[in-house]
Protein backbone atom coordinates (compact mmCIF):
# COMPACT_ATOMS: atom_id res chain seq x y z
CA UNK A 1 0.00 0.00 0.00
CA UNK A 2 1.03 3.76 -0.42
CA UNK A 3 2.34 5.43 2.34
CA UNK A 4 0.32 9.28 3.13
CA UNK A 5 3.64 11.56 2.78
CA UNK A 6 1.30 13.79 5.70
CA UNK A 7 1.30 13.41 9.10
CA UNK A 8 -2.07 12.07 10.65
CA UNK A 9 -2.07 12.76 14.01
CA UNK A 10 -3.61 9.65 16.20
CA UNK A 11 -3.89 8.76 19.95
CA UNK A 12 -4.15 5.51 21.31
CA UNK A 13 -6.92 4.81 24.11
CA UNK A 14 -7.86 1.62 26.51
CA UNK A 15 -11.19 1.13 27.40
CA UNK A 16 -11.73 0.60 30.72
CA UNK A 17 -13.72 -2.48 31.01
CA UNK A 18 -11.09 -5.05 29.08
CA UNK A 19 -8.29 -4.87 27.02
CA UNK A 20 -9.49 -3.20 23.83
CA UNK A 21 -7.32 -0.44 22.13
CA UNK A 22 -8.71 2.31 20.26
CA UNK A 23 -7.39 4.62 17.67
CA UNK A 24 -8.70 8.15 17.40
CA UNK A 25 -7.94 10.33 14.71
CA UNK A 26 -9.17 14.20 16.03
CA UNK A 27 -8.47 15.85 12.84
CA UNK A 28 -10.30 13.31 10.56
CA UNK A 29 -14.44 14.30 10.54
CA UNK A 30 -16.56 11.69 10.27
CA UNK A 31 -19.24 12.05 7.53
CA UNK A 32 -19.01 15.58 7.65
CA UNK A 33 -20.46 15.30 11.49
CA UNK A 34 -17.93 17.76 13.51
CA UNK A 35 -19.35 16.21 16.48
CA UNK A 36 -17.23 12.68 15.30
CA UNK A 37 -13.91 11.87 14.54
CA UNK A 38 -12.71 8.43 12.55
CA UNK A 39 -10.99 6.23 14.37
CA UNK A 40 -10.07 2.67 13.96
CA UNK A 41 -9.74 -0.97 16.05
CA UNK A 42 -8.93 -4.46 15.12
CA UNK A 43 -12.30 -5.51 15.26
CA UNK A 44 -14.53 -2.90 13.51
CA UNK A 45 -11.87 -1.14 11.79
CA UNK A 46 -12.69 2.63 10.58
CA UNK A 47 -15.74 3.76 12.43
CA UNK A 48 -17.28 7.13 13.75
CA UNK A 49 -15.96 8.22 18.23
CA UNK A 50 -17.50 10.96 19.63
CA UNK A 51 -15.08 12.90 22.57
CA UNK A 52 -17.35 11.58 25.13
CA UNK A 53 -15.90 8.09 24.49
CA UNK A 54 -12.91 9.39 26.23
CA UNK A 55 -14.67 9.13 29.65
CA UNK A 56 -14.81 5.31 28.90
CA UNK A 57 -11.39 5.05 27.87
CA UNK A 58 -7.74 6.01 29.65
CA UNK A 59 -4.47 6.17 27.79
CA UNK A 60 -3.06 3.15 26.09
CA UNK A 61 1.04 2.41 26.72
CA UNK A 62 2.83 2.23 24.09
CA UNK A 63 3.04 -1.36 24.30
CA UNK A 64 -0.44 -2.06 24.80
CA UNK A 65 -1.23 -0.01 21.37
CA UNK A 66 2.26 -1.54 19.04
CA UNK A 67 0.10 -4.23 17.22
CA UNK A 68 -2.82 -1.46 16.31
CA UNK A 69 -0.41 0.76 15.66
CA UNK A 70 1.87 -1.39 12.95
CA UNK A 71 -1.83 -2.42 11.62
CA UNK A 72 -2.98 1.36 10.67
CA UNK A 73 1.12 1.96 9.28
CA UNK A 74 0.40 -1.35 7.12
CA UNK A 75 -2.36 0.42 5.66
CA UNK A 76 -0.30 3.35 4.17
CA UNK A 77 -0.95 6.19 6.61
CA UNK A 78 2.27 8.10 8.06
CA UNK A 79 1.33 8.57 11.60
CA UNK A 80 1.96 11.04 14.38
CA UNK A 81 1.07 9.85 18.05
CA UNK A 82 -0.06 12.16 20.13
CA UNK A 83 -0.78 11.55 24.04
CA UNK A 84 -3.96 14.03 24.97
CA UNK A 85 -6.98 14.30 23.20
CA UNK A 86 -8.93 17.57 23.67
CA UNK A 87 -12.23 18.61 22.90
CA UNK A 88 -11.13 21.15 20.88
CA UNK A 89 -9.68 19.13 18.15
CA UNK A 90 -13.47 17.98 17.67
CA UNK A 91 -14.52 21.73 17.66
CA UNK A 92 -11.75 23.53 14.70
CA UNK A 93 -12.20 20.80 12.08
Amino acid sequence: MKKIKEKTKVIFRKFKKGDDIIALFPEIEYNHDKALCMSYMHVGQHDSSAYALVYNTKPAKPEEYADLLAEIEGLGYNLDVKQKITKRWFEVK
